[in-house]
């Protein structure tokens, strides 16, 4: 556990470096709420509320929900996986003494760490300059519940971004699927719209579905909505959770094999 403690320190030490890319990272979120905050405020016009959100709970969802979204590094993980296995330097994750997805795990985590600061001072300055009425639940067993069931999403999309790099070992090219996996993503997750506008078949359709539960559930949570799926939502997302455990290992094991790359 320590020499993974190691490499998240590292990691996080380095993006230090580059700047810009958490200038843009940053800029980036505020541009999607900005975006929202625009639309929205002409869909309620007049109204003072749309399937259940006012106008500030639709806000805080969009601030909440972009910045589970920027948390969500894990896209760096199947890059990284995919550009190595071509390259023929993925030897180098073969040979230290950790393992492949422990040690890629930390080091998206340090990377996260370091942007979660800057995105909560972001969301904060958000709030604060436009003078939102931030809605967030004060019930202190759905912000818990909210920040575990975030954190296991982040887990979940982490192994399937490790999984569709593994994948690069048998097929050639593997961005397809990535550009694939990232279009539905940002839907299915509820980083587009709430999920609460969809048809309620779509709703329970996707519940059994581990997106649900990355960003659009722990938002909702946040905001004080939905706490009857809390404990449901906790046990769907572990059980995918353990689920890509033996799968990533099995494929990890089966495909490398067919691995002749060399170099470090």
């Amino acid at each position: 556990m320590k020499k993974y403690l190691e490499i998240l320190k590292i990691s996080f030490k380095a993006q230090i470096i580059y700047r810009m890319d958490v200038l843009f990272q940053l800029l980036f979120g505020i541009t999607k709420i900005i975006f929202a905050s625009v639309v929205w405020g002409v869909i309620f016009g007049s109204r003072s509320e749309v399937a259940g959100f006012t106008l500030n709970t639709m806000l805080s969802y969009y601030i909440v929900s972009s910045f589970l979204s920027c948390m969500d590094l894990s896209d760096i993980t199947g890059n990284e996986m995919t550009w190595r296995i071509r390259d023929g330097t993925f030897s180098k994750y073969m040979v230290v003494p950790a393992r492949v997805f422990g040690y890629l795990g930390a080091q998206t985590a340090g990377k996260a760490a370091f942007y979660l600061t800057f995105n909560l001072i972001a969301a904060v300055v958000w709030v604060l300059l436009f003078q939102i009425k931030f809605a967030i639940t004060s019930n202190a067993l759905l912000i818990i519940g909210a920040l575990l069931m975030a954190a296991l999403g982040l887990v979940f999309m982490l192994q399937l971004n490790y999984f569709l790099g593994i994948l690069t070992f048998k097929f050639q090219d593997v961005w397809m699927f990535m550009m694939i996996k990232n279009n539905i993503v940002q839907f299915v997750t509820g980083s587009l719209i709430p999920l609460a506008l969809l048809p309620q078949p779509v709703i329970d359709a996707m519940r059994l579905l581990p997106f649900y539960y990355v960003t659009y559930l722990p938002s909702m949570l946040l905001i004080g909505r939905n706490g009857e799926e809390l404990l449901s939502g906790i046990i769907i997302i572990a059980v995918w959770v353990a689920a890509f455990i033996p799968l990533n290992l099995f494929t990890y094991n089966h495909l490398r094999k067919r691995y002749e790359g060399v170099g470090i």
